[in-house]
């Protein structure tokens, strides 16, 4: 292969995932001719169309798909090695935002943050706690974490949890004046403490059993918006609230909250960190991802 390819190779596969010539010329920070120019002197030299133009789009031909399932791998891993490269040199530094529920922050992140922080000084973490599940690349974020049943499908996603499980739960007081219920439709007789999402939705309790799933629209006459809230009011009697099963552990042993309904409630996919791509990515949000990636020993 003559060497002058490896860096048409480099702007062909940029312009293949940003999808344009001037978005690929944004990106590698050089004029669009140049980039038009580099990938046509590719497609001269082996023959071959590997892009297709209109209008409107460019994507890649046939040929090019096959092209980029064998190079888009080892140029990932070249990028990698001159990441590591400057890591070595430099401590990870600067900013770092990354968006996540409340939840994740209090469950993933928290207890851990005393020890990144000592380990990564330099690095200025901004975290934005909110359930909506925003666009990471549009609103500026380095990558999200978000329970894996919610990622879209082109993100990377690395695990940070365990598998967690939601408790529908009552205070012995309030267990006191009603029966425990049983089964779902047994819910409709009880207080529920409901909550509320950031986006307005107000979310139905998700229940299980064998194959069975259902989502309950249970009725109360309290919302709040966050767990911690909703875990204070179930403790003070108000009602039943479908918990994690983590953030209410202390409770369960302790006796100030009891757990019904059980074999309704398995175990779901933890907390992932998600980010578009392993290409260019910064030293901070690396060590990042390395730190928080979950381990099940």
């Amino acid at each position: 292969m003559d060497r002058t390819q490896l860096s048409q190779l480099v702007v062909f596969v940029t312009v293949a995932e940003a999808g344009s010539f001037r978005a690929a010329a944004d990106r590698l920070g050089i004029a669009p001719s140049a980039v038009s120019h580099a990938v046509s002197t590719l497609e001269d030299s082996i023959g071959l169309r590997l892009l297709s133009r209109t209008t409107r789009s460019t994507r890649p031909t046939e040929e090019g798909t096959r092209l980029l399932a064998r190079v888009t791998g080892p140029l990932t891993e070249i990028e990698t090695g001159f990441a590591e490269v400057i890591e070595g040199a430099t401590a990870p530094a600067g900013p770092l935002r990354i968006t996540m529920p409340l939840l994740a922050a209090d469950c993933v992140i928290m207890r851990r943050l005393p020890a990144f922080n000592a380990r990564y000084p330099e690095i200025e973490l901004d975290i934005r706690a909110s359930d909506i599940f925003e666009d990471i690349v549009e609103s500026g974020y380095d990558a999200g974490i978000r329970l894996g049943e919610s990622l879209e499908a082109d993100m990377i996603a690395v695990r940070v949890s365990a598998p967690h499980r939601s408790l529908i739960v009552g205070s012995p007081a309030y267990f006191s004046s009603h029966p425990k219920p049983k089964d779902p439709q047994d819910l409709a007789a009880h207080n529920c403490i409901r909550r509320r999402f950031d986006s307005g939705l107000v979310y139905r309790w998700e229940l299980e059993r064998a194959t069975r799933k259902i989502g309950v629209e249970v009725k109360g006459n309290l919302i709040l918006p966050q767990q911690p809230l909703i875990r204070q009011a179930a403790l003070d009697g108000l009602g039943l609230a479908f918990l994690f099963e983590d953030t209410i552990s202390a409770d369960l042993r302790e006796g100030c909250l009891l757990a019904v309904m059980k074999d309704w409630c398995p175990s779901f996919d933890g907390f992932y960190l998600y980010y578009p791509s392993r290409r260019q990515m910064r030293p901070a949000l690396r060590v990042f991802i390395e730190f928080f990636r979950y381990s099940a020993s």
